[in-house]
């Protein structure tokens, strides 16, 4: 799981001079205090990592400092293959297998909507209980997450049509799409009743209320 640095650092590669605002709201959530990140970046320049300096706007931007990420990325070189097998296994049809034998364990049975198939992603039914959950990969991106987190929000409400069913989220287990959860209000959880399973590779899952 990325850490807050490495993930800055990681975006700031892709996209050289985001002001810290940017940075927060592309990897926590658009007005979530940007204060961890400033605190991050600060710590990255100390470090000769990143460069902070005023852009032609004023702002402060954070750009990359080429050497240095190269050196970064040579020593997670050795880790590259297990990196890419995880993200394989945290794709939306894998974490579909994953959930659909977590459910089986428990008595569940589920019918999965495969790649692209319309309608729910898994439905899952035990006696008389059913429940109903919307599944999203990881993404390539910090942004394309974000958008992955908003769109299964709309998703899994547009689904609520059983004041009897259970309603849940399904997202991989890693710390942006955490974030994102713990910063969903507290009041729309208890009034939706909506819960997130995040899933590791590993087969894990964990629900958070």
């Amino acid at each position: 799981m990325a850490t807050l640095s490495e993930e800055i650092l990681r975006l700031v590669t892709e996209k050289p001079g985001l002001p810290d605002r940017q940075i927060t709201n592309a990897l926590k959530a658009t007005h979530a205090p940007q204060q961890p990140v400033n605190i991050e970046a600060r710590n990255l320049a100390s470090k000769g990592l990143i460069d902070r300096r005023n852009r032609e706007d004023g702002l402060i931007g954070n750009y990359p400092t080429g050497h240095k990420i190269l050196e970064v990325e040579s020593s997670k070189s050795s880790s590259s293959e297990t990196q890419r097998h995880a993200t394989a296994n945290l794709q939306e049809d894998a974490l579909k297998r994953l959930l659909e034998s977590w459910l089986h364990t428990s008595g569940w049975r589920a019918k999965i909507a495969w790649g692209n198939s319309r309608g729910a992603d898994i439905i899952a039914t035990r006696g008389s209980e059913r429940w109903v959950i919307e599944v999203k990969g990881i993404g390539s991106r910090p942004e394309m997450r974000v958008n992955y987190f908003i769109g299964i929000l709309g998703e899994i409400l547009q689904r609520m049509d059983d004041a009897n069913s259970k309603y849940s989220i399904a997202l991989p287990d890693v710390a942006q799409f955490g974030r994102l959860w713990d910063h969903l209000p507290r009041v729309a959880k208890e009034r939706t009743g909506i819960t997130a399973l995040f899933v590791n590779e590993r087969g894990e899952i964990l629900e958070k209320s």
